[in-house]
């Protein structure tokens, strides 16, 4: 088995805490007909950088059924802007359209094979896997960027398409580990397509 979750497999269910104070499970959003779940964080350049995109994205998907949520599994220990206090000043700063919860033991990050900020995941209404993978081509500079996947994949999926590109590489910064070097990734961690 892969690293990172494969295509038609099931959402791995969580029970994390949000900026907003609560805790949020997939149940908590059983009524949507699309959940995008990514892995996202308050310092990374390729976040900050696609965010508006992603916000635009959310935006207008929001009465399509489609429920985003971000998920910062990044070590505070290594980077203290990854802090949930520094989360919920991010979102009442930036009033993100998603959930934003943390991931403070990193279980969730393992669950799902989170590779980079920002890493997206995309379950149907059965909660199957349907992509993962990137938001933009260029999400560090979205100026030059030349596809919105994330946008693609949303536009196949509520009108009942088939996904025409259902894996990319996620582009980022890595997962910030506990106790690791901050440049560290788990061995069994790879690319989700061979780099030729």
């Amino acid at each position: 088995m892969s690293y990172t979750i494969e295509l038609g497999m099931k959402a791995p269910d969580f029970s994390l805490l949000a900026t907003d104070g609560k805790n949020y499970s997939l149940k908590d959003f059983k009524d949507e007909k699309i959940l995008v779940v990514f892995f996202t964080c308050n310092h990374c350049p390729y976040v900050i950088g696609s965010d508006e995109i992603t916000r635009e994205t959310a935006d207008k998907f929001k009465d399509e059924g489609v429920a985003f949520v971000g998920i910062n599994s990044n070590s505070e220990e290594i980077k203290e802007l990854d802090s949930y206090d520094f989360m919920v000043k991010r979102m009442e700063k930036n009033l993100f359209p998603w959930i934003y919860l943390r991931d403070e033991n990193q279980e969730i990050a393992k669950a799902y094979g989170a590779l980079k900020t920002p890493h997206f995941f995309i379950f149907n209404e059965d909660r199957e896997l349907i992509y993962t993978g990137r938001g933009l081509d260029n999400p560090k500079n979205p100026e030059d960027a030349s596809e919105n996947n994330l946008q693609n994949v949303l536009e196949e999926a509520v009108a009942g398409k088939p996904i025409s590109t259902p894996v990319t590489n996620p582009l980022g910064c890595n997962i910030k580990w506990n106790g690791k070097d901050k440049y560290w990734m788990p061995a069994e961690a790879c690319d989700l397509i061979p780099r030729s």
